[in-house]
């Protein structure tokens, strides 16, 4: 037999029969024989040659063997077949050429599985294949890649299949498969997921920072970060404190003092004599201040005419001394404020005629007003202000209007009183050149105050830009800007302007380029970074400005600080918010920070988390709208932002761009500092009807893309795709959580036609173009009001009743250093409660803690023309 002809081993695949093959030389006959058995002559099919090299006839016998063949044979071994050859010289037999059916069965007996394991650890995934014949052979893919072998650091062990690592690197990071195939099938185990995590470690202490206080007893401290390395795929975050505080001892700075005057010299020829004192009694030390005052005193034979200036002084100073006291003593302000009678006729609304055809607020218009025209003002829609009140207290309202006649009518007791006013314009200046522009009032059309509702059915889907600037001209009766639909706003005090004097102000939002605050990125932001101008803006009393932030601070695991941009990616610190400071002052809420600024510049908030605890809010919304490539197709948009509603409108007009609509109204969720990731996954998609995009029914996000997402929303997407048109329903849950945290729910219910309404989101006011109030429009607080009020608690009372006392009745009872440095602190503490409180209503709050302080024993009090029984009344009405 030629060994390369003899029947071999075969394997039938589904239902195809093999052929077997013999071949001899030389043969006269040959004839199979199968499982004993010889196969009938009829089943044979053979042919003959000669061989050319030896002249000796070769004859080739096939047969076929059949699946039903197979499977009938009931024997103590396998199918099996060998060929007889009969010739000349003899006979000889074949090997048995088995016959065998092949097949893989569909379920592994045993699928690898996920595992976690740490930065050079060793991974092991299991893996035994399903039963087949012939054996299947094991191959292992990473994330849908054939894996090579050609590294040292990964081997299999072929015996059990095992895939083993011996030292984890985070790029063996991934999804690890085991296939099994054979000549008849290739099965696929389930995946499992390998994440190589990093445990954090403790970075080295930086230096101590210098002592808080510049004299006695302070507190420095240093602090470390969990950066070495940074917990990474759920790797444990460092224990301990990543701050230490420890006490300190400044020496106290000594400031210097003049000792005795010397004796003085004789007189020189000129009749000229000098003396001297030196700045030592005592010598400043520790960065004390020299002595003031000269170091040699002259004296000369001018005695008289230096005698005759001093004169001169002391009596001009005399003069308005006198004068200053009498104006004082005339003044309506010298009374307390705890007569309340002011209050209640303060907060009155008034209407007045204006010119029909030109803009009233135009500076010296050369149109006449019309006064038969009547149109009653009231807020700006972008604004949540009322301008009920007392507005003829406040003249710089009406100064823009030449000659203007101006008609007030005050409701009081069933009585109506009627005074007419005529308020003349004065000449104004503007530093560098800057002209006034009143804008932001449209003529012609009556101003309506902004709704509650943060969804409303009547939204334009206009696509349109989101503001991200405001500017006003501002003088000295100040006024309020605001960006729209930002959190983000600015109050100018009455008075922070000096008299005839204008400046346009500015205020915007700027985009980072890093998201973290810091070079180590141990802070990121929690605000957006806000800047207002002009660079060389002059204030007599400090700004407020209003900032939205997405910090969750109902516990103390965060250290938020105020911080100022200088140059580049570099930022300065202002302030920590819980630390007492002079320079500004931060109140923060649970969702503003409202700051009181002297400077320009671009300010924002910083975090540090302390702990694991400390979180983020994030704003989650879903959007949907049809695929124009399929008509059948329809895509679901997830976002998740800052809780703030910059981010949040940057989202949304986006949306409105591209024809999307919002699905389900937005919903909060705690994100927390504890490295692990975001997932979001769709559930409940109705199988019969709907299909959707394989291996994309969950997603994730990294903690680091989530926690430093302030620059750049984040968004995944579904691509559906109905069977049939007639499914124009789609109802589904999108569930967003953060590992081993609370799960969040978006329900899905909408019609996929494309001119089908979803539901309007809250940032409706985006096509607002009023975005300032100036003059007294902008306050709560009447002027007249204000300046009894801030004259009266400026003054020290022996009874308590001072500026301190109104702080604690307003609830702002922290870092009271700051308002004691301001020249009126009741002013600035006004200035904060009117940031603190825009809503009308929340002249309430202030009636409250002026009634309060009412019923303060006074035994002292300067008594008003109402009694106390009268005062206290008024007060009720008012609360």
């Amino acid at each position: 037999y030629d060994n390369d002809k003899e029947p071999v081993d075969a394997y039938i695949v589904k239902s195809n029969p093999i052929k077997l093959r013999c071949q001899a030389r030389p043969a006269l006959q040959i004839f199979f024989k199968c499982n004993g058995e010889w196969v009938h002559q009829s089943q044979h099919m053979s042919q003959e040659h000669t061989d050319l090299t030896t002249g000796l006839k070769i004859r080739e016998v096939m047969i076929n063997v059949s699946r039903q063949q197979v499977e009938d044979f009931h024997g103590p071994e396998d199918y099996w077949c060998l060929c007889v050859a009969w010739s000349h010289l003899g006979t000889s037999k074949s090997r048995k050429a088995t016959v065998r059916i092949a097949y893989l069965r569909k379920n592994f007996e045993q699928d690898p599985q996920g595992t976690e394991v740490p930065l050079n650890g060793m991974i092991v995934l299991h893996c035994r294949p399903p039963e087949g014949v012939p054996v299947a052979e094991v191959d292992w893919l990473k994330n849908e890649e054939n894996l090579s072998f050609d590294d040292g650091n990964i081997m299999e062990k072929k015996g059990d299949h095992n895939l083993i690592i011996s030292e984890a690197r985070l790029s063996d990071s991934g999804n690890y498969t085991c296939v099994a195939s054979n000549i008849v099938a290739k099965r696929r185990s389930a995946t499992a997921t390998v994440i190589v995590y990093v445990n954090g470690g403790w970075s080295s202490w930086t230096d101590w920072s210098p002592c808080n206080v510049r004299c006695g007893r302070g507190v420095q401290k240093r602090s470390r970060t969990c950066t070495n390395p940074a917990p990474l795929n759920g790797g444990a975050f460092c224990e301990g404190m990543s701050v230490q505080k420890s006490t300190c001892n400044t020496v106290c700075p000594v400031d210097g003092g003049w000792g005795e005057w010397s004796e003085w010299s004789a007189c020189s020829s000129d009749c000229e004599r000098q003396r001297s004192r030196e700045c030592t009694a005592p010598e400043p030390k520790h960065g004390g201040r020299l002595c003031d005052g000269l170091h040699t005193s002259l004296n000369s034979s001018d005695v008289a005419l230096y005698s005759g200036l001093a004169a001169g002084v002391v009596t001009v100073v005399l003069l308005i001394v006198a004068v200053t006291l009498y104006r004082r003593s005339q003044s309506e302000y010298g009374v307390d404020v705890i007569d309340s009678s002011a209050l209640t006729g303060g907060f009155q609304s008034f209407s007045f005629k204006t010119s029909r055809q030109a803009n009233p607020l135009l500076i010296n218009s050369s149109m006449q007003p019309d006064l038969t025209v009547s149109r009653t003002y009231t807020s700006p829609m972008c604004f949540q202000d009322s301008i009920d009140k007392e507005l003829m207290a406040e003249r710089s309202l009406l100064d823009p209007l030449p000659d203007l006649k101006v008609k007030a009518f005050t409701v009081s007791s069933g009585v109506t009183e009627r005074a007419e006013y005529h308020v003349m314009s004065h000449p104004q200046t503007f530093p560098r050149g800057l002209a006034p522009d009143y804008r932001g009032v449209a003529v012609g059309t009556t101003l309506g105050r902004r709704g509650k509702n943060l969804f409303s059915p009547h939204v334009s889907l206009t696509p349109r830009l989101p503001l991200h600037r405001a500017t006003a001209v501002f003088g000295h009766a100040g006024g309020r800007l605001v960006v729209p639909n930002t959190g983000i706003s600015l109050l100018v005090p009455h008075g922070g302007i000096a008299e005839d004097t204008t400046w346009e102000m500015y205020m915007s939002i700027n985009q980072e380029d890093s998201s973290t605050a810091s070079d180590d990125g141990s802070e990121i932001f929690l605000s957006p970074a806000v800047t207002y101008g002009p660079p060389g803006l002059d204030l007599s009393y400090p700004i407020a400005m209003t900032i939205a932030h997405c910090a969750e601070v109902a516990a103390d695991n965060w250290t938020i600080r105020l911080k100022r941009h200088i140059q580049d990616n570099k930022w300065e610190e202002v302030m920590s918010v819980n630390e007492e400071s002079t320079s500004c002052y931060c109140l923060l809420e649970a969702q503003k920070c409202h700051v009181l600024l002297e400077h320009p510049g671009r300010y924002a908030l910083v975090g540090e988390p302390l702990n694991q605890e400390a979180g983020k809010r994030l704003r989650l919304a879903v959007f949907g709208s049809p695929d124009a490539s399929n008509s059948l197709g329809f895509t679901l948009r997830v976002y998740c932002v800052d809780d703030t509603p910059h981010a949040f409108q940057e989202v949304a007009v986006g949306e409105r761009s591209r024809g999307g609509r919002l699905l389900e109204e937005p919903k909060m969720m705690l994100f927390k500092a504890n490295t692990f990731s975001l997932q979001v996954s769709i559930q409940d998609v109705p199988q019969l009807l709907w299909s959707i995009k394989p291996f994309t029914t969950c997603q994730e996000f990294s903690f680091s893309q989530v926690w430093a997402s302030n620059q750049h929303p984040l968004q995944c997407a579904f691509t559906l795709e109905r069977y049939s048109h007639s499914s124009s329903q789609l109802s589904c849950k999108i569930s967003i959580r953060q590992v081993t945290g609370k799960e969040q729910i978006l329900q899905v219910y909408t019609s996929v036609v494309e001119n089908e309404k979803g539901v309007v989101p809250f940032f409706t006011q985006s096509d607002c173009t009023i975005t300032s109030q100036t003059g007294s429009r902008a306050f709560k607080i009447p002027l007249s009001i204000r300046q009894r009020i801030s004259t009266t608690f400026d003054t020290a009372n022996a009874n308590g009743k001072d500026w301190q006392l109104l702080a604690q009745k307003l609830h702002i009872d922290r870092n009271l250093c700051y308002f004691a440095c301001q020249e009126s602190p009741s002013s600035v503490i006004l200035t904060l409660w009117e940031a603190q409180h825009p809503d009308s209503g929340d002249l309430d709050s202030l009636a409250s803690a002026l009634e309060e302080i009412s019923k303060v024993h006074s035994p002292k009090a300067v008594s008003l023309s109402c009694s106390k029984e009268e005062r206290d009344s008024e007060f009720t009405k008012l609360a």
